[in-house]
């Protein structure tokens, strides 16, 4: 593991550092704008692609949901199950596909239990993954609103109730 990587094991850091970053994105939204979005996302992405890769393992799905999977990325899932642990996880919580490594989804919950803001995230539904968004910014798709923009024929998330809020 290298050392980036275990950036991971600080999921509470790397919180802090998101929302820094998330305040800024969002202020600059009106530059961003002006400029264009397919520009900003040709400007951005390698950057983002270089550093969310070498911290997360990333693989640019276009709708970054770290924040919400204790700032571990789902999509490094052998299943790329966005939405919570198959029903293979091993009593060590390890991968029934990969039995070396620890299930994402574990990693997710206990790293989600340790951040003060998004912890309670891991407990909220995601959309499936739009596979039409690969290979972008996730920042421009947040700013542009694609990444909870789902395709035609997929029912939204806002319609599904949460747990715990009825």
């Amino acid at each position: 593991m290298g050392l980036l990587r275990r950036l991971q094991n600080h999921p509470a850091f790397l919180e802090k550092v998101y929302d820094l970053t998330h305040t800024a994105v969002a202020k600059l939204q009106p530059l961003i704008a002006k400029i264009g979005y397919e520009r900003t996302n040709r400007l951005i992405k390698g950057g983002e692609e270089w550093g969310k890769g070498a911290i997360f393992d990333c693989q640019m799905c276009g709708q970054c949901i770290l924040h919400s999977t204790g700032m571990t990325c789902p999509m490094t899932c052998p299943k790329n199950l966005r939405n919570g642990p198959c029903g293979g996880v091993r009593a060590n919580g390890h991968c029934e596909v990969k039995p070396e490594m620890k299930c994402v989804w574990v990693e997710a919950f206990e790293r989600s239990r340790v951040m003060p803001t998004y912890g309670d995230e891991i407990l909220h539904i995601q959309p499936p993954v739009n596979r039409q968004l690969e290979g972008e910014s996730a920042w421009v798709t947040m700013l542009t609103g694609a990444d909870k923009t789902v395709p035609k024929g997929w029912v939204g998330t806002s319609t599904i109730t949460v747990i715990g809020k009825q």
